[in-house]
């Protein structure tokens, strides 16, 4: 059995395990359990009552955290040359077009997304094999397929994020830093099921929000009553 460290047994004793808490109390205990030395993620986990296998219970969106998520977010504009300097001006990391295909195509993946246009899809859709698996390929259901390249980018870096159910009828996120105060924590949750409840497609039958756990990167899951999101 592996041993537990000191942070491990620290944040199990203040855990109960067997209680459903408000999203406030477990907004402020992940914040409490966790001691690491870095600014730790805060994630939060959504099991739905769909069947992710059929096409009409998928549930996919994207959602802009009212206060970001706290990480730099990396941004590669793939774009004509007329529109370059809008994104560039708009704070994206990398801009260009045929170099940075070439360059993804010999392995390259330093940026957490791509912002492109409907015109230059052909060459990026070249790039599938390598993107579609770490979900990098841009999509125009999550925005980082248009013309408005400059308002793309800006909606990137100040907090949106693109979310998916997988295949266990889960959705992974990350919504924050542990450096943020409980009421940001709170309020980026908050925004983020609220789409999640939005998009509950009309196939679901049932309970549709079956469970939500919040996390940070070095905690163990706080069990959120669905009942308790508001208080």
């Amino acid at each position: 059995m592996t041993k537990l460290t000191k942070n491990q047994k620290f944040a199990l004793e203040k855990l109960d395990k067997d209680k459903l808490y408000t999203l406030k109390e477990a907004s402020s205990l992940v914040k409490e359990m966790t001691k690491s030395k870095f600014d730790a993620s805060v994630d939060l986990d959504v099991r739905l009552g769909i069947d992710p296998r059929k096409s009409n219970q998928m549930v996919r969106g994207v959602v802009s955290l009212p206060h970001g998520t706290g990480k730099e977010t990396r941004v590669l504009v793939l774009c004509t040359p007329d529109k370059e300097a809008e994104a560039k001006e708009a704070g994206a990391d990398f801009v260009g077009l045929d170099d940075f295909v070439e360059k993804i195509k010999g392995g390259w993946t330093d940026m957490d997304v791509i912002i492109t246009m409907p015109s230059v899809m052909g060459k990026v859709g070249q790039l599938g094999r390598i993107l579609g698996p770490r979900g990098l390929m841009p999509n125009p259901k999550s925005g980082t397929v248009t013309m408005e390249i400059g308002k793309a980018v800006k909606e990137v870096k100040q907090g949106k994020i693109d979310f998916k159910v997988d295949k266990s009828g889960i959705i992974h996120a990350s919504i924050g830093k542990v450096s943020f105060e409980p009421n940001k924590i709170v309020d980026n949750a908050r925004e983020f099921i609220s789409i999640v409840n939005k998009l509950k497609p009309a196939a679901a039958k049932g309970t549709y929000i079956r469970s939500v756990f919040i996390s940070s990167t070095m905690s163990p899951g706080v069990k959120i009553d669905p009942k308790g999101l508001d208080d």
